[in-house]
């Protein structure tokens, strides 16, 4: 990664002036120089593609508004897919925040079902406030947390970039190079076909209770719904999940021939629902019955006044995919991510359907909450879930 610039982009400012002065024959303003002769201002209503440039209708491309991008390459048959993504750190170890990044980044590939990545970039922004000390501590563990997410997504951090910041910002670049066999366009839905998510809602209220738990105010707001140990616990939980790479839930989407996917973050699972439904091909509608939400962060929810988790609009860090399956196939996705020949901590839940409609997502009035027992809690510490993951909801 590049190093920090104490003089930012002022320097390289300060470097162009110096070269247009010398180019511009005495002058004391800046010269257009050679290859700039013909330049005009920019002018908005002149924009939008020029005659011959249309993208071509039989090839799919993907920009703005989903995942990743997918742009068809000059070499036959072969797209770039790409996605970018940082945001401020929301637990309190440095490693594990530095393996959530990365998770993050990642997951947008894995929504498209592509499960090997070529090339990772790490963003990287240091606090001006943290002391040396802090830095020299700090730094290195989120970089490893990074690196060590990206070697088990099969891929290595080749560089990046490293700033001085007022806040501490991490992120990446993820690209890969494929053939159309390895992604799956997130536009093919179809009636009857049955959504299944592959990990717990409450991520943003258990980072957030673990913070109250040092704030008397706001945690006497929810102190009669939940305990210490139960916070505790749930933040533990999302912690490990958002740690947890969707590598293995991509891999199934092909597997089980799913539809359509995008992964669960900052707008919650109704607005990536909403914004995957304006994607679909077909005149259909998704419709959200059940959510699966790390155990008594709905309680916590409701007693705050905050975060709108019931109504879908709570934001989640490095979420689950939620993907559009076939029916018959939903059930045993379900069943077939948990086995143990994929390790620990995979899980999935059915939680809607698609119907007939104008590509639209909602979530049913009273939707069925489902706990999910954080790992390493007890029946007597936290009321398990009694529900089968893989039940389908009436339409």
């Amino acid at each position: 990664m590049a190093e920090a610039a104490a003089t930012g982009a002022g320097g390289e400012v300060a470097v162009a002036v110096a070269v247009a002065a010398a180019e511009g024959s005495g002058s004391a303003g800046l010269s257009l120089g050679r290859g700039f002769s013909s330049y005009r201002p920019f002018e908005p209503q002149e924009g939008g593609l020029p005659a011959g440039a249309e993208p071509n209708p039989t090839f799919p491309a993907l920009g703005i508004g989903m995942d990743s991008c997918v742009i068809p390459l000059r070499h036959g048959g072969l797209s770039l897919v790409q996605t970018t993504d940082f945001f401020y750190p929301l637990v309190e170890d440095p490693y594990m925040m530095g393996r959530i990044a990365c998770a993050n980044v990642l997951s947008d590939l894995y929504a498209m079902g592509i499960t090997e990545c070529d090339n990772m970039l790490m963003l990287l922004s240091v606090s001006q406030s943290m002391t040396e000390e802090e830095r020299e501590k700090i730094t290195p563990l989120m970089i490893k947390g990074f690196r060590d997410a990206a070697e088990e997504g099969g891929t290595a951090v080749t560089g990046g970039q490293t700033v001085v910041n007022p806040w501490i910002i991490v992120g990446g670049v993820a690209t890969v190079v494929c053939q159309p066999n390895e992604f799956i366009m997130p536009d093919s839905a179809v009636v009857g076909d049955v959504l299944v998510l592959t990990k717990p809602l409450g991520t943003q209220v258990a980072v957030n209770a673990h913070q109250w738990l040092d704030n008397p105010e706001r945690w006497n707001k929810i102190n009669m719904v939940v305990s210490r140990e139960e916070v505790e616990l749930a933040y533990q939980e999302a912690m490990f999940n958002m740690a947890t790479l969707n590598r293995t839930a991509a891999g199934l989407m092909h597997t089980f021939n799913a539809h359509a996917a995008t992964d669960i973050t900052g707008f919650g699972i109704l607005g990536h629902s909403q914004n995957l439904a304006k994607q679909q091909r077909n005149e259909v509608s998704f419709v959200i019955h059940n959510l699966p939400i790390i155990a008594k962060m709905a309680a916590i929810s409701k007693a705050s006044g905050r975060f709108g988790l019931l109504q879908g609009t709570s934001a989640e860090t490095s979420g689950g995919l939620l993907i559009c399956l076939p029916r018959e196939q939903a059930a045993r996705f379900c069943s077939e991510i948990k086995s143990s020949k994929y390790g620990e901590g995979h899980q999935a839940w059915i939680v809607g359907i698609v119907e007939k409609g104008n590509r639209t997502a909602r979530i049913i009035d009273k939707p069925r909450v489902i706990e999910v027992l954080p790992r390493g809690a007890t029946a007597t510490a936290l009321v398990p879930d009694n529900s089968n993951a893989a039940s389908e909801p009436s339409s």
